[in-house]
């Protein structure tokens, strides 16, 4: 059972000032306000600086009104009483306490039952520079954008940490681009926001609880056809981070798993109006494109294996057909049962029949490419070979995947046709049969929060 403590709320940083009683009030939009949440576990020696200087920035630099929620998810520190002072100190500050651990559940906690236009949460080291923060969130105020993230990886951005958390980050994000399909640069950086409504119709379809909260949560966005904007930040590594590295990616990797199976069930999705979709892709396709990419990139591996295998007893042209061969049919067969949605044996020789087509123009593409390589350097090795046919086979890759569309599976049946896009009143329908606090929280009974506002 939960229970809230509030004192009398001061208004919202930026909110206008009220009219004399004399003097009639003007007719006027109502202040938008953001609410920044701030995570902490066991934080008592920096909350107190990073809060006052957050504080301080919003309230000189940022023209909206705004309020900072501190969300103590079961700090075992002091962090909780240096929480509440500062929220007796300063004016837009709020506090509250979890009695479990995890971001994913303090952000879906004050999340769900924020009545800001805005809600957004950074790291409480402040590690990305404040002057990004008007930048990330004004596309969401404006209602061009529904998430809002800053990367760290994209052109623009200035980023200084060791070797070691550069190559986990990257590492990372090219794993969630080629295994599901990925269209943001940077899923980790805490720096983040989300226009209110979209977070509580995301909300009870995200599982997880703790760090892969924010990457479940982006890619369900964009599965939904939400529009994602991205901001370069200037972000320096805290050196004083505590953040298990193994332990955190094992988790991922995990949560990678579970996200791939709901995208190949096709549950994976909340409904959006037209409005918010991003896509304007004909029926199908926004689904069948990333199952299309997972399977040509086993593809891609399982002929870079074969090619290599095959290459040491015979000539280059010929290893790269047998190879492409084999790996061709495996590729129409799995595209036919996972990315169309073709079931049975009817109609499957056909199909490959028709595939072999597509067979034949990659063949075409690598050769001439395999021909050019040998004619321009003849000593070429073969991990170049090897570069050379994966660049042609992207090229060949694109052309088959229309051929499959249009012309090999053209009657096959698409996602259920999901791309379609919902009528108005069905926007947001999660929302509607579920409160904006519910999901798939296994331990929400024990989670008591203790909320004190200024």
């Amino acid at each position: 059972m939960s229970h809230t403590t509030a004192s009398t709320t001061a208004p919202a940083a930026g909110a206008p000032a009220a009219e004399p009683p004399e003097a009639a009030p003007p007719i006027r939009r109502r202040q938008r306000l953001v609410d920044v949440v701030v995570p902490v576990y066991n934080e008592q020696h920096v909350l107190e600086q990073s809060i006052r200087r957050l504080h301080d920035y919003l309230l000189a630099e940022f023209p909206y009104a705004f309020r900072i929620t501190v969300a103590d998810n079961a700090s075992v520190d002091d962090t909780w009483d240096v929480a509440t002072r500062l929220v007796r100190e300063l004016p837009h500050v709020r506090a509250v306490h979890l009695d479990l651990k995890g971001r994913g559940r303090a952000l879906r906690k004050v999340w769900a039952e924020s009545d800001a236009d805005v809600v957004a949460y950074m790291d409480v080291d402040l590690s990305t520079d404040l002057d990004a923060f008007l930048p990330l969130v004004a596309p969401l105020l404006s209602g061009h954008s529904d998430v809002a993230i800053g990367s760290r990886l994209s052109r623009g951005s200035a980023v200084v940490r060791g070797p070691k958390r550069e190559f986990v980050s990257r590492t990372y994000n090219l794993l969630l681009r080629t295994t599901l399909a990925a269209r943001f640069s940077d899923a980790q950086c805490g720096f983040k926001a989300v226009r209110t409504e979209i977070a509580q119709a995301l909300l009870p379809l995200v599982e997880d609880e703790a760090w892969f909260f924010d990457t479940e949560l982006l890619l369900l966005a964009q599965r939904s056809g939400l529009r994602i904007h991205e901001v370069p930040v200037d972000w320096i590594d805290d050196p004083d981070s505590r953040v298990d590295v193994v332990r955190t990616a094992l988790d991922d990797l995990r949560g990678m798993a579970r996200v791939g199976r709901r995208i190949m069930g096709g549950t994976f999705r909340v409904p959006v109006s037209a409005r918010t979709s991003a896509s304007h892709l004909p029926t199908g396709m926004r689904h069948q494109l990333p199952r299309f990419a997972a399977v040509g990139v086993l593809s891609t591996l399982a002929f870079i294996l074969l090619y290599a295998l095959l290459r040491g007893a015979m000539p280059a042209l010929v290893a790269n057909a047998l190879a492409l061969l084999v790996t061709a049919v495996a590729n129409t067969a799995a595209n036919r049962r996972f990315t169309f949605g073709v079931r049975g044996r009817s109609d499957a020789i056909r199909h490959q029949a028709q595939g072999g087509l597509a067979f034949v123009i990659g063949l075409l593409v690598t050769s001439l490419a395999l021909g050019a390589l040998h004619m321009t350097a003849p000593g070429a090795s073969r991990a170049v070979e090897l570069t050379v046919l994966v660049a042609a086979n992207a090229l060949a890759t694109l052309v088959r995947f229309l051929m499959l569309r249009v012309w090999v599976f053209r009657t096959a049946p698409s996602s259920g046709g999901e791309d379609e896009s919902p009528s108005p009143e069905g926007e947001f329908a999660a929302v509607a049969t579920t409160s904006p606090s519910a999901g798939p929280t296994p331990d929400s009974d024990s989670d008591s929060p203790t909320e004190v506002s200024s």
